[in-house]
């Protein structure tokens, strides 16, 4: 079991320069709070010269992490293998230009992630909540919801020594205590394998593309929520929120108060989110100092766990570890 103290124990609260990239946006599901996805077999996926322009860009803006996020090919597509490779091929590419790649793809088989396992320095997945209620709500054209496959996932990454990063949406359906039997899903694959680096609580705001209207998770209730998670999770995974979904930034001080650590990555553009751009990282430093916490720049894959990359990995991040001193 991997063990090191909270990240921002010295009043230090970390955050990912990092930029997207899209292999496609098609996915099979249908959640209705989603504002990324399009129908399958409407839009081409990301040729590898346009992402070769895009490492590009984020060499030359000082970018470390390329987070792989992809819409979901059905398990028994015909597509899928081709969809796995070009994943593959993306990775590989941002390792040939310096920079560590992240993947979050939607559920894969143990194969697969073993397969994506050495062009990557980290995986994630959101658990979102583990609440099958939700499979006649907002999942209800999402097959791969199912909370079961999504908790799988956990495990396999543990059983792989894959350092991961989960976490939960919140106001999607869910009640308090379906949030917390997420965290304890969530904490029991950590006591099991020591390999969740972070948990998000990401609240859910609404967006221009999605199905159906659902009122935002306010910024009180996820300052509020920070607590409650601080319970129920292992001292050793930072508690992550992301800024820019948070409306009222004073509410991003009070959740760092109540315990979380980290700000995630902050970039261009969230894809997930796209009416709700990143703060810099200057604005959020201002912010940090009103309180006398201070911003620093992680990598995607947290110290404790470089022992667990392939020899070719640890070189790359070993590389940025000693840029950043």
């Amino acid at each position: 079991m991997i063990s090191s103290p909270i990240p921002n124990s010295q009043g230090i609260v970390t955050y990912s320069s990092a930029l997207t990239i899209v292999p496609t946006y098609e996915c099979f599901n249908r959640c209705t709070y989603c504002n990324f996805r399009v129908d399958p077999n409407t839009r081409s996926w990301i040729s590898l010269e346009t992402v070769r322009e895009q490492l590009q860009f984020a060499k030359s803006h000082s970018i470390i992490e390329i987070l792989v996020l992809s819409g979901e090919v059905h398990p028994r597509s015909d597509r899928r293998s081709a969809w796995l490779c070009h994943i593959y091929n993306i990775c590989q590419l941002a390792l040939e230009s310096g920079l560590l790649p992240h993947t979050n793809v939607g559920p894969l088989s143990r194969d697969e992630m073993a397969f994506l396992k050495p062009v990557n320095v980290s995986m994630g997945l959101m658990v979102e909540q583990v609440t099958p209620a939700l499979l006649k709500g907002v999942h209800r054209h999402a097959p791969s919801k199912v909370p079961e496959l999504r908790l799988q996932q956990l495990d396999q990454a543990g059983e792989l020594q894959i350092p991961f990063t989960t976490g939960l949406l919140l106001g999607i359906g869910e009640t308090e205590r379906d949030r917390i039997d997420t965290l304890k899903a969530i904490a029991a694959s950590h006591q099991r394998w020591g390999h969740i680096q972070e948990v998000i609580l990401q609240p859910h705001q609404p967006g221009s593309h999605q199905k159906e209207a659902r009122l935002p998770f306010t910024p009180e209730a996820l300052a509020a929520f920070v607590s409650i998670a601080k319970q129920y999770l292992p001292a050793d995974v930072a508690i992550q929120i992301p800024p820019n979904l948070v409306t009222d930034r004073q509410y991003v001080l009070t959740a760092i108060a109540h315990g979380a650590s980290d700000l995630g990555g902050l970039g261009p553009v969230d894809e997930v989110n796209p009416d709700y751009h990143h703060p810099t990282p200057d604005s959020l430093g201002q912010l940090l100092s009103t309180e006398n916490w201070s911003l620093a720049v992680r990598l995607p894959v947290y110290p404790q766990y470089d022992a667990w990359l392939s020899a070719p990995l640890r070189e790359h991040v070993a590389r940025w570890r000693q840029c950043l001193g």
